[in-house]
């Protein structure tokens, strides 16, 4: 009789509720949006509406039910991280539900291929990458694949394109900003404190826009509201952030990113389904052929330059590590002051290395904060 290999079941359990529940929220998202379905073409209100529950959602596990613990936020860590973080990651969303208005959920996938390009350029310009050549062809693979697939693209609206386009950016350079920012100072935040802390200065962030741009459409015209559409879609966002939780800590970034390309096929082919609209034309498949042939060699790069930086040390080097460490360690003894800083504590982990890994391609893992964000609103 064979043994079922439990841990390996539920491994794959995770994802496929992660990949099910990343489709649902983005058809869903576009469903509730699109004028010709449900007719809530209110992008910024819906975006709003997704981060009140999800800051409501996690105030009552970390404060009423203590589920985790808050991370010890100083002023000046939530002014100069956390405000920046969430004003774009406020914007990747916004930018990105108001693409639904104008373009299909297909289209919108390819785009997304550009996310590795965003990304980048983003970390070159603020110092956290460098230019490489051998990444900078694969950018260029990626991008080529992206103008191939726009040109074949039947109903192409350059306001859609432009709005993903630039949520594309935001989210890029959020995710950058996590990095240099929060994982400098050697603050992690899982997703319940993300939530918890970046959701509701995102809707205030958001409260501007919204004033400006929806609120006088939402006087002079009959808005229909229904509860449990609006519930269980937020429902479904946050359940989306929980998911890619669980999936990255019993598997890695790597696997999410296969998951994630598998998912995006799996939305282009459910869109047309649902979405009669979107049609696909062989130039489109092409071109995100191409793309996406760009993006995995820009991730085999990545998990690359990661492997060859655990390499193990030479025996000589280790040696010398080793003496050098012992002689340092004979000469004085420093005491552990590590729960004192001012960073850490609850449910945020301090940790010393600033090298820490940061997924870099947003739509197919979420940062945690990322997938806070852009999961919340399955962008």
């Amino acid at each position: 009789m064979m043994m079922v290999n439990k841990p390996l079941v539920l491994t794959y359990l995770y994802l496929l509720i992660y990949v099910l529940l990343s489709s649902g929220v983005i058809l869903y998202n576009k469903w509730v949006l699109s004028p010709k379905y449900f007719n809530f073409p209110l992008p910024i209100t819906l975006t709003m509406i997704h981060m009140g529950f999800s800051g409501a959602v996690a105030f009552f596990l970390i404060r009423v039910f203590k589920v985790v613990s808050p991370v010890k936020m100083t002023l000046e860590i939530y002014i100069t991280c956390v405000v920046p973080i969430s004003a774009f990651f406020a914007a990747s969303l916004w930018f990105g539900n108001t693409a639904y208005l104008y373009i299909s959920v297909a289209f919108i996938q390819m785009l997304k291929a550009l996310m590795p390009v965003a990304t980048f350029i983003m970390a070159v310009m603020c110092g956290t990458d460098k230019a490489r050549c051998d990444v900078f062809s694969n950018m260029l693979l990626v991008s080529v694949g992206v103008v191939i697939s726009s040109y074949g693209e039947i109903h192409f609206n350059g306001v859609g394109t432009l709005y993903q386009v630039t949520g594309i950016f935001a989210e890029a350079l959020r995710l950058v900003l996590t990095q240099v920012l929060l994982q400098k100072k050697g603050l992690t935040l899982n997703p319940i404190t993300s939530l918890y802390y970046i959701a509701p200065c995102s809707f205030v962030f958001l409260c501007a826009p919204w004033y400006v741009l929806e609120k006088p459409g939402m006087e002079v015209s009959q808005i229909q509201f229904n509860f449990w559409i609006f519930f269980s879609n937020a429902l479904c966002a946050l359940a989306l952030n929980f998911s890619i939780f669980l999936v990255i800590g019993r598997t890695g970034a790597v696997t999410i990113r296969v998951a994630g390309v598998l998912k995006d096929w799996i939305l282009i082919a459910l869109s047309t389904v649902i979405f009669p609209e979107s049609t696909i034309t062989g130039l489109n498949i092409i071109g995100y052929a191409i793309a996406l042939c760009g993006v995995v060699m820009y991730n085999y790069l990545k998990v690359k330059d990661v492997r060859a930086s655990q390499l193990p040390e030479s025996i000589p080097d280790r040696m010398t590590k080793d003496w050098k460490l012992e002689k340092k360690s004979s000469d004085i003894f420093t005491p552990n002051n590590s729960n004192d800083n001012s960073g850490g504590g609850g449910g945020g982990n301090m940790n010393s290395s600033s090298d820490t890994n940061v997924d870099e391609e947003a739509p197919l893992i979420s940062s945690r904060l990322s997938h806070v964000g852009r999961t919340q609103l399955g962008k």
